[in-house]
């Protein structure tokens, strides 16, 4: 394996400790759901439909709140939207154990509408740190944090409420995500390079870079995580009716170990291919997975071609955004990635689970597969053949955010 790239942006000042504090602070971020829902399920004695509402509500906020987030730290920077969010989200979590259900929904779609932006600002801050010919190297470290942080979260989640009980987790979990927005407050990284700093000045209309091509993007992205939740709820169905529910964690922790290894292998590449290209082949990988039936083994090798194509498909989403959109842009169009990671995960396992309970567990595995497919040769007649230039804007006088958050932060 080729190391030599990721040690070069390893090496570029501030970046080690950031790539740090991104994966601690997504860990309490990537907790979330399994706490609300152990919580409804144990401390208020209610269903799993109950549950599955009320991370669905917070999932919902998320989406609402995470382009309004990032169009704000486009405009006034990253602290003030780090304060007051770090702040909700303690608020909540601090309330949350003494609420009831109908009280927790609701306050559950505030604080996803609230929460730290970690994920869309710890990309951010790596376009703006990070040369573009290394970006993708970032980008791909960046996806791995991500998959090790959902592999550490939930399972943390559910060891704090099984032996410690939901309340003393959530408080926790207040803990931790003050520890995060803290640490992004005080490390302060730039949202946009010395080299980006007039263009980022200027205004940017949404009609420059919201474009067709940006929708498309934005719809093959969410078939991402579309294919994947689907993916997911399916090795759970499949395991269970074989009874091998025990092996569960175990192939979605591989699964999740394949897709590490395909991000390494896919950041190292000075070239690769496109981003329609990788979801393409990840929808195409995932179909014939249900053919295999319910033998653990089998299933976690199967697993293994779709799982390389994880992480560098989101790998991918992440670079073409950061390729097509304005410095002054790109806290907003982040957002709007986020949010359409998110749509995916909230479609993809309801619309899973109806096809698996109509038709069997195998056809979730088609159905995830299938759909990704589709969108991504409905978005083939958008796609740009040659490279996509980012909008010229025109500069505008710097202004103070700009003028203090395009110098890396003392680490």
């Amino acid at each position: 394996m080729n190391f030599a790239p990721y040690r070069q942006v390893l090496r570029l000042p501030g970046l080690g400790v950031l790539m740090l504090v991104g994966f601690l602070a997504r860990v309490p971020a990537t907790a979330v759901g399994m706490v609300i829902t152990l919580h409804v399920v144990t401390a208020l004695d209610l269903g799993y439909a109950e549950a599955g509402l009320a991370g669905a509500v917070g999932m919902a906020g998320a989406g609402v709140g995470s382009p309004l987030a990032g169009r704000l730290i486009d405009r006034i920077g990253s602290r003030p939207v780090i304060l007051v969010t770090t702040v909700a989200q303690a608020a909540y979590w601090i309330v949350a154990p003494s609420l009831g259900y109908e009280a927790l929904v609701v306050c559950a779609f505030l604080s996803g509408m609230l929460s730290v932006p970690v994920f869309g600002l710890m990309r951010q801050f790596l376009a703006a740190m990070v040369p573009a010919d290394k970006r993708r190297t970032a980008f791909a470290l960046d996806s791995m944090a991500v998959e090790v942080s959902f592999m550490l979260g939930p399972a943390l989640a559910v060891a704090g409420v099984t032996g410690l009980g939901s309340d003393i987790t959530m408080y926790a979990l207040a803990a931790g995500m003050v520890a995060s927005g803290a640490s992004l407050f005080l490390l302060n990284p730039p949202i946009t390079s010395a080299e980006e700093q007039a263009e980022a000045a200027g205004s940017v209309p949404r009609r420059q870079w919201l474009t067709k091509r940006m929708v498309v993007l934005l719809g093959v992205t969410a078939a991402t995580t579309f294919v994947l939740a689907a993916t997911e709820l399916s090795v759970v169905a499949v395991l269970r009716n074989d009874g091998a529910t025990a092996w569960t964690g175990l192939v979605i922790a591989v699964w999740c170990g394949y897709s590490v290894v395909g991000g390494f292998i896919f950041g190292g590449l000075r070239r690769g291919p496109s981003t329609l290209q990788l979801i393409g082949a990840l929808g195409a990988f995932t179909i014939p997975i249900g053919l295999v039936g319910g033998d653990w083994f089998w299933l976690m090798l199967a697993l293994i071609p779709a799982g390389l194509l994880c992480a560098p498909s989101l790998t991918a989403s992440v670079e073409t955004v950061s390729a097509w959109v304005p410095a002054g842009a790109r806290g907003e169009a982040m957002g709007l990635h986020g949010t359409a990671l998110t749509v995916g995960v909230a479609a993809g396992a309801p619309v899973a689970g109806a096809v698996i309970d109509a038709f069997g567990a195998a056809w979730g595995f088609a159905l995830g597969g299938g759909v990704t497919i589709l969108l991504v040769l409905a978005a083939v007649p958008f796609w740009p053949r040659t490279p996509v230039a980012r909008p010229v804007v025109e500069p505008a006088e710097p202004v103070a955010r700009n003028e203090v958050e395009s110098v890396p932060a003392a680490v």
